[in-house]
């Protein structure tokens, strides 16, 4: 039980201890309605600063933002009978509109496809229209019977990425080039590193040929489903006509791909990098990078110091960092420094009456890198150049923390059915064992251990000498797979 301070502690009950970071560091809370979440101002401002990295990549990779409407015709759910299946059970249905019942139940958004491609069918004439590359950032709902917040919401907001192709090729292409955009947000923004790899056919999006998965490790050592790429290959466009004329004269039906990440992320982050003090946000994603306390006893002191943290204030905003003064007078320094420290910023700078005549200020790290003091003290000019690199520095420590975490507790080399079983219901953790190919075989492990196959992994990621039995049957394995219990 946590006291009126402290949180549960993750080793005690990490569950606990999520949900009481998420609503203590202010960054969600609990709806009226049942399973969906308000998304609080420093919560909100991460997913903006995930946005705006996100945005630049997508630009950047020729794709344009468009908005496609909430509401989507039954009919069109209902016409790829895979999505259809796939959706059913989370689907929320407007049945009545203007005190009159529709001729025709309207779906609220799920996911895209169905409407965008029946709109890209209206826009593609000619092989010269192609490719169409959309992103498009919105909320959706899927009506969720067990729910957390962030991870797993009724309604939750998202970007999803749709594209049309001429060919196969250049659809898996776009699809294993955005599971990359991913990849390196993930990497370099989130300091969350992902293991990269192929679903299983069991596992593999509603409607699409090819699923592509981004797992993260939490501390927990589960499955973090972070980011998930499609290759659609025809199945919507053949179902909503989007076919184009050939550069020959001939017709064809274009190749499509879908790509999503959502405020699921923000979950992971908490996961992947909070403490028992609280959240800790990676420098690139901090809503504030450094927060400036002011400390004085009288008022003829509280101006000398605010003089001095607005002049340094000013230089780290020049110096293109985000900057906040916490100059509130009903609060103790303890209770903001306290404050600071939950929310995760990663640097704070105390300047007192003493550090302004020593010309200094103190520096203190919410995660300093490894073999540094978590606080220091520098020379006012000094601090100001330093703390830029201070804060890559400190993005940089955290990537190499999580791989390092995620490497300790990763399982290779296993091919004894018990010792897996043993490892899913003591420490958890990546498993990378083999698998016959059979969902009989993905059915049993989960059904015995609650592990799925997160991934087949890429190259990259296998192990050095394939398995060459299959973890349930003892078969002969056709692949490596990363087993994992997941959230």
């Amino acid at each position: 039980m946590a006291d009126e301070k402290g949180l549960t502690p993750r080793a005690e009950d990490f569950s606990a201890w999520y949900n009481e970071v998420v609503l203590r560091a202010e960054l969600a809370d609990y709806s009226p309605v049942r399973g969906s979440m308000v998304i609080r101002p420093f919560g909100y401002a991460i997913w903006e600063n995930m946005q705006r990295a996100l945005d630049d990549k997508f630009k950047a990779t020729g794709h344009q933002n468009a908005y496609f409407p909430l509401l989507i015709p039954q009919g069109f759910i209902e016409r790829e009978k895979e999505h259809v299946e796939g959706f059913a059970p989370e689907v929320a249905v407007v049945t009545h509109a203007g005190g009159r019942e529709l001729e025709e139940p309207l779906v609220i958004r799920p996911t895209s496809e169905t409407i965008i491609y029946s709109m890209f069918a209206k826009w593609v004439q000619s092989y010269r229209d192609l490719p169409v590359l959309i992103n498009q950032w919105a909320n959706v709902v899927r009506w969720e019977m067990r729910t957390r917040l962030f991870l797993r919401t009724s309604e939750f907001l998202w970007q999803e990425g749709h594209t049309a192709h001429a060919t196969e090729a250049e659809a898996e292409e776009e699809a294993l080039k955005m599971l990359g955009v991913y990849r390196t947000f993930m990497d370099e923004w989130m300091a969350m590193p992902p293991v990269l790899g192929r679903k299983s056919d069991s596992e593999r999006f509603a409607g699409a040929v090819r699923t592509y998965s981004c797992e993260a490790m939490m501390q927990d050592n589960r499955a973090l489903q972070a980011g998930t790429s499609h290759n659609l290959g025809q199945n919507f466009a053949r179902q909503f006509d989007l076919r184009y004329q050939t550069e020959d004269g001939g017709e064809a039906y274009a190749w499509n791909t879908s790509w999503g990440v959502s405020t699921r992320l923000i979950g992971g982050l908490i996961m992947t990098h909070g403490d028992d003090l609280g959240v800790v946000v990676p420098p690139r994603l901090a809503p504030y990078q450094v927060v400036v306390v002011p400390i004085s006893r009288t008022s003829e002191e509280r101006t000398t110091v605010l003089e001095v943290a607005d002049r340094v204030s000013d230089q780290l905003r020049a110096a293109g960092l985000r900057i906040h003064i916490d100059d509130r007078e009903n609060m103790t320094p303890g209770a903001k420094f306290y404050e600071w420290e939950r929310k995760g910023v990663p640097l704070r700078l105390e300047i007192g009456p003493r550090d302004v005549k020593r010309g200094e200020f103190v520096v203190v790290m919410r995660r300093p890198p490894a073999g540094q003091e978590p606080k220091i003290s520098l020379a006012e000019a000094e601090g100001i150049v330093a703390i830029p690199g201070l804060l890559d520095e400190i993005q940089s420590a955290m990537l190499a923390a999580a791989i390092e975490r995620r490497e300790e507790n990763s399982y290779r080399g296993v091919d004894d059915y018990g010792e897996f079983k043993e490892i899913m219901a003591g420490p958890g953790g990546f498993v990378y064992a083999g698998w016959c190919g059979s969902e009989e075989c993905e059915e049993r492990v989960q059904e015995e251990t609650k592990a799925t196959i997160r991934v087949l992994p890429f190259e990259e990621f296998r192990s050095p000498t394939e398995p060459d039995r299959c973890i349930a049957c003892g078969g002969t394995s056709i692949e490596e797979a990363v087993w994992a219990r997941s959230y």
